[in-house]
């Protein structure tokens, strides 16, 4: 009970700092030497840590080059345990494999990656371009459209998989 707290907590922080980005209020948040000289100037942490790591990139690319090949077991290897997910649903934890698979083999589509962007709060905001896949399910009219996840990726493993909507889209 208190892990799903915990979760739906990190997922509403992600939300609510997401929402808060490009707010244009970012000089109050800079950390600088007052009265200093530009070139002296200390860079925001923000700034410092815009950079998606190999070890992120890998875990979520091959996440989705394995799924999108009609592996979902192979694809729960590339999570970490316990993994939380929220797919248009509530967080759930993942304790098992088994579960992670079972999570896998219920997204009807495969995804290309298209872009991986540094968000607030450590996340990796992944933008797929949506296939069909091998294996149950059809992703139908879904095929070629976008969709967005929130990655949180320690250890070369995906911690936090968060269905996130597309502005551009609505919740494609």
């Amino acid at each position: 009970m208190a892990a799903a707290r915990l979760a739906r907590w990190v997922l509403g922080a992600f939300v609510l700092g997401v929402s808060a980005c490009g707010s244009g209020d970012e000089d109050r948040l800079k950390l600088t030497t007052p009265n200093a000289p530009p070139a002296a100037r200390t860079p925001a942490p923000a700034q410092a840590a815009e950079r998606v790591t190999r070890a992120e990139r890998d875990a979520i690319t091959g996440w989705a080059d394995t799924l999108r090949h009609g592996h979902p077991a192979r694809a729960a290897r590339y999570f970490a345990l316990p993994a939380y997910i929220a797919n248009n649903s509530p967080v759930y934890r993942l304790k098992t494999r088994a579960q992670v698979a079972y999570f896998n083999r219920t997204l009807p589509c495969g995804a290309e990656v298209v872009t991986l962007e540094r968000t607030a709060h450590d996340f990796v905001l992944a933008t797929f371009r949506l296939t069909e896949r091998p294996g149950a399910g059809s992703c139908g009219t879904g095929t070629g459209a976008m969709a967005r996840t929130a990655f949180r990726v320690r250890g070369g493993r995906i911690v936090q998989w968060l269905r996130v909507p597309d502005p551009a889209q609505g919740d494609a």
